[in-house]
């Protein structure tokens, strides 16, 4: 079968595929060991090598001590990677994108509330369906109304209103992701929460689609959700509709306001210069001569606002090599992916899956297209 734009599909479900499962940790000691378990026993009945990547985002308790039993037990299987502190759930995630070694990326919490055996069938039909995002979907949520699902519910609404991509469940942690798309995107911030609509800058919003995915109420540890998190939403929210819509020029995004403040400025002066020299009125005592001014002044500067964060844009974010996060220390081998080919397996299939996408991707012109990035 060949995909809508000509190209080839990408190896089957059962191909040259491997599968790296990141969880961003948080003081979680009680949640490691049995996670760790649950991944391994979920994953068992994988086709495809895997790898599960647990990232410390400078913990206090004794998370990373768990860790490195985890580790110790699975060397092959499981890796994790320690923080130096606390950089947030968004950085500790893209610090685990970067190590993982998979041409499939899955992406759950790390508190148990998410069913790891969700991830073999969202990876399979991930890749069945040629797709670049699986987003999970809780559709029987096991958390509190008021301070968590209405909250939650509300901002799924405003997210959709504002990205335009109609997804029902942005918060869920678990999501499976084709890794050559995700690593066309650097997460920042707090932007965890607006993936898929992050992965919409770069690929069709037709290739990404939801699935309803199960979910168990919090056995240990705390919360670390709460209101407060509403105004983060807010303003993370105005960053993404920013980068999303005016990332490739975000002078046009300056440029609107500057000239929405400009132009009655100019119809302002353009009024008083009439009345100044056809009627013969004074006009220097008039306040509507300042307010014009100001508003014209303003909008120049919003305008050449606008040419510098354009250019400062494409210096900064184009050029990929600034880190939100710094590691302290990396446990057991990230190359190594434990399943039923073993090391020289997961090498080969490794190289296959790079091979066929970078034929793909040469084919046009070295970058995905606008319809199927």
């Amino acid at each position: 079968m060949r995909r809508r734009d000509g190209m080839q599909p990408q190896p089957g479900a059962d191909g040259p595929h491997v599968l790296s499962v990141v969880v961003p940790l948080h003081d979680e000691e009680d949640n490691i060991l049995p996670l760790a378990t649950q991944v391994q026993a979920a994953l068992a009945v994988s086709p495809w090598p895997w790898q599960l990547i647990l990232v410390d985002d400078g913990s206090r308790d004794r998370t990373a001590e768990r860790l490195r039993e985890a580790v110790a037990a699975s060397p092959g299987r499981v890796a994790a990677v320690i923080l130096r502190r606390r950089f947030g759930q968004t950085a500790a995630m893209q610090a685990g994108i970067d190590a993982a070694r998979g041409s499939v990326i899955a992406t759950m919490d790390g508190v148990l509330q998410n069913n790891p055996h969700d991830i073999v069938r969202m990876v399979r039909r991930l890749l069945d369906e040629d797709l670049d995002l699986l987003v999970g979907r809780r559709r029987m949520r096991k958390d509190g109304f008021w301070l968590r699902r209405l909250p939650s519910w509300l901002a799924n609404r405003l997210i959709v209103a504002v990205t335009r991509l109609s997804l029902h469940d942005y918060g869920c942690s678990l999501k499976t992701y084709r890794a050559a798309v995700l690593r066309e995107v650097r997460l920042y911030g707090e932007m965890h929460r607006f993936i898929p609509a992050w992965m919409a800058t770069v690929t069709a919003p037709e290739r990404i689609r939801e699935e309803e995915v199960s979910h168990f109420p919090r056995l240990h540890g705390k919360s670390k959700y709460g209101l407060s998190r509403a105004v983060k939403v807010l303003l993370d929210l105005l960053a993404v509709v920013f980068f999303v819509r005016f990332r490739a020029s975000p002078g046009h995004f300056f440029g609107r306001i500057g000239l929405a403040c400009a132009f009655p400025g100019v119809l302002a002066m353009a009024w008083l210069a009439w009345a100044k020299l056809v009627d013969g009125e004074p006009i220097a005592g008039r306040p509507l001569l300042l307010f014009a001014l100001l508003l014209v002044v303003i909008g120049v500067q919003f305008v050449c606002t606008g040419i510098v964060t354009e250019m400062l844009a494409r210096t900064y974010f184009e050029a990929g090599t600034a880190r939100t996060y710094l590691v302290r220390a990396t446990l057991g081998t990230l190359d190594a992916v434990g399943g039923e080919r073993g090391g020289a397996g997961v090498a080969e299939a490794a190289q296959a899956t790079e091979a066929t996408e970078a034929a793909g991707l040469a084919r046009q012109g070295g970058r995905p297209a606008a319809g199927d990035a």
